[in-house]
């Protein structure tokens, strides 16, 4: 008979489901019948046939549950008792009756035999039953994040202040989530099923602990893209209370999966969930391109943190910006009147190198060092992104009031400011008219985390198109464009800025009190709800 996994109430190594043999038969007819056990000491033929009738019963009803079950029919989880321990309480009363037949002679003997290997066989079933599709389903290939998107497209979000699955649960009627193949060039040779605990698939592994599924349409080494698909885990693992972070992560892309995040994803991610991020690619399982891996619990996020609620979102930055501050030794915010004179104002100039840096840094840096010297208080940081460990960019943002920097991955590093700082943006010829949508996210960061984004400036000089203004094909050419500066424009920008800053900070002084969410003396979480 197939191997049970282990109990799920305890952490263990992973285990394989072997498949079962019809051997019953030969191992009950060695064994000579023996008087029926007091539990059960009513046995006949017609009873028999009852608990079997009931056997398949419960099996065909399970099984016509099809993977797409609208939400509003799914029952609640307390009123969801697992397949799996239903199906065991009757196995083992069908046991108790049929194991131990009082003395009816040879041929009802013989049917007992029967009976238990026809229940066997309908074990076997429900494992074989277990139906896998392909995690990039190629039918929403138009509209990949659409609805539901094309990652497990069968399945419903559960919406708390977010969208997410988590298995088991009552949307899942109890069952487990197994994936199956490592492929890392096409998503469709990868697929998913739901499995019942106990009647897994054969030959499947069995990985206990919390799995974290992440599903990233873009990449996990920008760190914008990065961080945009760890959040949602973040309010996740706020709303359950910040219990221990997950024992590994499943990455993919496309539904291709994926074996590492980058470096500064790697660091905010242990920050975080207080353990470095263990990427499982299955390379430790047996035959993975077809056996399944099925987990002891799984939260799976196939959107980003756009499907979350801004006090969410707030919230997730809020417990990311307290976790970097205290992995790199830093306290969860600095007074806002440390610096000379009762008055402390960072203005930092963060440096890009190569597309959308700068063309003169010099004569940047020279503006913006004049208007802060007019301001006291202030101070003028310079600093190039690729110059910078994680933990020092940490401590340079909890040092900055006001960011400028180019158009860029490097402004993602704007959250880890105290909240209501200030941001100043810069782009290159033509992204305005050419760029799209995602010309605006730093824009929406700055916003989603507690930031003042206090516009950008467009250079209007640049590399010449040989195209007209409107063809897509100029932006091959100003994607790369570098950034001038216009001197006038730059300084009354800059001192209206520092004037805000000023204001904002001394009324903060007078109150002796810091914004919420940035003076609090340890990271909080939400209790579970």
């Amino acid at each position: 008979m197939a191997k049970a996994p282990p109990d799920l109430g305890r952490p263990i190594a992973r285990s394989v489901v072997r498949p079962s043999h019809s051997s019953a038969a030969a191992t009950a007819k060695a064994d000579p019948p023996t008087t029926a056990s007091t539990a059960c000491n009513h046995y006949s033929p017609r009873m028999s046939v009852c608990l079997l009738s009931t056997c398949v019963i419960l099996f065909i009803v399970f099984n016509i549950q099809n993977l797409r079950i609208p939400p509003s029919s799914l029952p609640s989880t307390a009123a969801v008792e697992s397949l799996s321990i239903r199906w065991q309480k009757l196995v083992n009363s069908t046991a108790a009756c049929l194991g131990k037949p009082d003395d009816h002679g040879d041929e009802e003997g013989d049917r007992v035999i029967e009976d238990k290997v026809q229940l066997e066989d309908l074990t076997e079933r429900l494992r074989q039953s277990v139906t896998f599709l392909p995690l990039k389903d190629l039918r929403y290939a138009d509209k990949p994040l659409d609805g539901h998107t094309w990652f497990m497209s069968s399945m419903y979000d559960a919406h708390e202040d977010g969208e997410y699955q988590q298995f088991p649960s009552g949307s899942s009627l109890g069952r487990v989530l197994c994936l199956k193949g490592r492929d890392n060039h096409d998503g469709s040779w990868n697929s998913y099923g739901l499995a019942w605990p106990d009647a897994l698939p054969n030959n499947a592994t069995y990985m206990p602990g919390l799995t974290f599924v992440s599903y990233n349409h873009y990449d996990y080494g920008n760190i914008w893209h990065g961080l945009s698909a760890v959040l949602p885990f973040v309010a996740w693992h706020q709303m359950n209370g910040c219990q221990p972070g997950p024992d590994r992560w499943v990455l993919y892309h496309w539904g291709e999966i994926r074996a590492k995040m980058g470096p500064w994803l790697t660091n905010v991610t242990q920050a975080t969930f207080d353990r470095p991020p263990s990427i499982e690619v299955f390379d430790g399982v047996e035959d993975a391109e077809s056996a399944p891996v099925c987990f002891e619990k799984a939260v799976v996020m196939r959107h980003n943190e756009g499907g979350m609620s801004s006090q969410r979102r707030m919230e997730a930055y809020d417990l990311v910006r307290c976790k970097a501050r205290a992995h790199c030794g830093l306290g969860p915010a600095r007074d806002a009147g440390s610096g000379p004179g009762g008055m402390d104002i960072g203005l930092t100039v963060f440096m890009r190198t190569g597309p959308r840096s700068f063309r003169n840094e010099t004569a940047v840096v020279g503006i913006f060092q004049r208007e802060c010297a007019k301001v006291e208080g202030c101070r003028l940081m310079v600093a190039h992104s690729n110059n910078l460990t994680f933990c020092e960019q940490v401590k340079l943002m909890s040092l900055t009031d006001i960011l400028v920097s180019p158009h860029g991955a490097q402004l993602t590093n704007m959250f880890l400011m105290d909240r209501n700082s200030s941001v100043m943006e810069f782009f290159p010829k033509g992204w305005l008219r050419l760029a799209g949508v995602g010309q605006y996210v730093y824009h929406w960061i700055a916003s989603w985390s507690g930031m003042r984004h206090m516009g950008a400036w467009r250079d209007p000089d640049g590399d010449h198109c040989p195209y007209p203004d409107e063809d897509r094909r100029c932006m091959n050419i100003y994607k790369s464009g570098l950034i001038g500066y216009n001197e006038t424009h730059f300084a009354i920008w800059a001192r209206t800025t520092l004037a805000q800053v000023k204001a904002r900070k001394t009324y903060e002084a007078l109150q002796k009190n810091n914004v919420v969410g940035s003076s609090s003396g340890q990271c909080t979480c939400r209790p579970m709800e």
